[in-house]
């Protein structure tokens, strides 16, 4: 339906220049087909008669039935619409013709792996995401990130955005000391319950599997780093880097399985090394934005919408997390990156306003006109796991949660990613693992893949693939179910634009489950391989088309389309 659409509103823009040229040429109203709410009123709709009223000083119907008049004189609409309806105060509904619906089947089949995807736009775009400190397993939420993270870099690749996939980890602070120490432990033969076992230390099984490797001498090698074990059980820095290697190598193990990766890791210890946490801080001086307070230094975040002011640097001379955060978000935008997504958790909503206001105060003394909504953030709540009518909270291995391993070997990679990319990031969300295993229409992996199982089973007994269809006359295809799963096809484009830009992946799950239900409807309704061949090859290049969609929807979650189930 993209040719569909590419001269519908253009005509539509015509007809609002010619009936009311002074409010369209300054933006009052703009050429925008929507759906209808109600899918009976139409396939389009607009209400720019609604808005040219008080402008035109006209009521809305009148306006609505001018609109109406020219719109069915320009060729686009009678080549591919229906009909053009008034309803209530001024809507127009309009209904494309079934030659419109079909030709989406055309394109599909046409464009194969890149429909929907859209033309580089030379332009370049940093997702972080996961950026989990290397002192544990990977857990649950960790996964919600990744596969939120994945699923958002592939969405903006269909939209013609160079994407860079990014990891942020804190290699050192409190958090890597008490790793080091807890190894340390047990590597000495102190484990947790025993006397001298500090209660802050880390606890999980994975601790002892990190001190035996260690006492062994082995070397590790993750993606960003490889160390090698003195086994002398005094070397506590040796252990500390021992222990964070082996840790960024099991998470990246575990990235692995997942199919996510990554273009660059960055470490918050390099904001140190490299001088640009001074050097911002240096700059927030320089820019008026820091005061000085009970021997603490602030920074007057409250100037750019903070509900109060910030300490960056305590009265013991150490930094308050926001602060490297800050160096390192400039170090984005010099890097060459004006756009820029995190996805983090919830718990992070309180650093947005004073991480921005950092940047805004750093980027007026270093000219760098960086803008007030930089980054973007998409924060995501935690998840909850059942499993057998319960809740599961802790793995054996991790010590004190259920961790994205336990979660993959428990279901299937695709299930998780799925499942976790299934309601919006900031909603609640319980993963029920036995629903995530059914083979049935309650589980939604299942039913979207057997709905390109199902498909690729029928063009099996056909004979052939989509590759094998000849030009098809595709006028059967006019029934109600065949006309519903066309325009649902049709709609492909504009979900992955709108999800793209909003940064809602899971929009591609919600359509995705629909086009499965409208497909499975329409193979309930209607026979595919019917004696007829023109009936026959044009019912065959529609679900063609359908499995098509669905393959690709499936892709940009990083999910499997599989033939057989």
């Amino acid at each position: 339906m993209l040719a569909v659409n590419n001269e519908l509103l253009p005509a539509l823009a015509a007809a609002l220049a010619q009936l009311a040229p002074e409010p369209y040429a300054n933006g009052t109203v703009r050429a925008v087909l929507e759906s209808p709410k109600v899918a009976a009123h139409g396939d389009f709709a607009t209400t720019a008669a609604m808005q040219l009223a008080k402008p035109l000083q006209r009521n809305p119907r009148e306006v609505a039935q001018a609109l109406r008049e020219l719109l069915l004189a320009q060729p686009a609409f009678v080549r591919w619409v229906e009909a053009v309806d008034i309803a209530g105060p001024g809507f127009i509904n309009i209904r494309l013709s079934a030659a419109a619906k079909q030709n989406t089947v055309r394109e599909v089949l046409q464009a194969g792996a890149a429909f929907g995807v859209r033309p580089s736009n030379g332009q370049r775009v940093l997702v972080e995401f996961v950026s989990a400190n290397p002192t544990g397993p990977l857990h649950v939420g960790h996964g919600r990130q990744a596969a939120l993270g994945d699923a958002l870099c592939n969405l903006l690749a269909t939209q013609g955005w160079e994407v860079y996939r990014e990891f942020y980890y804190n290699d050192a602070g409190v958090q890597i000391n008490t790793l080091a120490t807890s190894t340390q432990l047990r590597a000495t033969g102190c484990k947790p319950g025993d006397p001298a076992w500090p209660e802050a230390s880390y606890a999980g099984d994975y601790i002892q599997d990190i001190a035996d490797d260690f006492l062994a001498g082995k070397t590790v090698s993750a993606d960003d780093r490889s160390f090698t074990a003195s086994g002398d059980v005094t070397d506590l820095e040796g252990i500390r880097e021992f222990a964070v290697a082996y840790l960024r190598r099991e998470q990246d193990l575990d990235l692995r399985a997942f199919g996510v990766r990554f273009d660059n890791y960055y470490l918050e210890s390099s904001l140190y090394t490299s001088g640009r946490v001074e050097a911002a801080v240096q700059a927030l001086q320089a820019s008026g934005t820091t005061f000085e307070k009970d021997g603490a230094l602030w920074l007057r975040s409250t100037d750019y919408g903070d509900d109060k002011d910030r300490v960056m640097r305590k009265s013991d001379g150490s930094y308050t997390y926001f602060v490297p955060d800050v160096a390192y978000h400039l170090a984005k935008w010099e890097r060459g990156f004006t756009k820029v997504v995190n996805i983090q958790g919830t718990d992070h909503h309180g650093t947005i306003a004073r991480v921005r206001a950092g940047l805004q105060a750093a980027s007026v003394q270093k000219g760098l006109e960086i803008p007030a909504g930089y980054p973007d953030y998409v924060l995501h709540t935690m998840v909850r796991v059942v499993r057998g009518g319960q809740e599961v909270k802790i793995s054996k291995r991790a010590g004190s949660y259920v961790t994205l391993r336990d979660l993959v070997e428990w279901t299937s990679a695709d299930a998780v990613r799925f499942f976790l990319l299934s309601r919006k990031p900031d909603t609640e969300y319980t993963f029920d693992v036995d629903l995530a295993v059914a083979k049935n229409n309650d589980n939604p992996v299942y039913y979207v893949q057997y709905a390109h199982a199902r498909i690729c089973s029928v063009l099996a007994a056909w004979g052939g693939d989509a590759a094998d269809l000849p030009p098809v006359d595709l006028s059967p295809l006019d029934t109600a179910p065949a006309l519903a799963l066309m325009l649902l096809l049709g709609k492909y484009p504009d979900m992955l634009r709108a999800a793209a830009t909003d940064c809602a992946a899971h929009d591609v799950t919600f359509y995705l489950r629909e086009l499965a239900g409208q497909y499975h409807s329409y193979y309930d309704s209607e026979r595919v391989l019917v004696e007829e061949q023109p009936t026959r090859l044009a019912r065959l290049a529609l679900i063609a088309a359908t499995a098509q969609v669905l393959h690709n929807g499936l892709a940009v979650l990083g999910v499997g389309a599989p033939r057989k189930m």
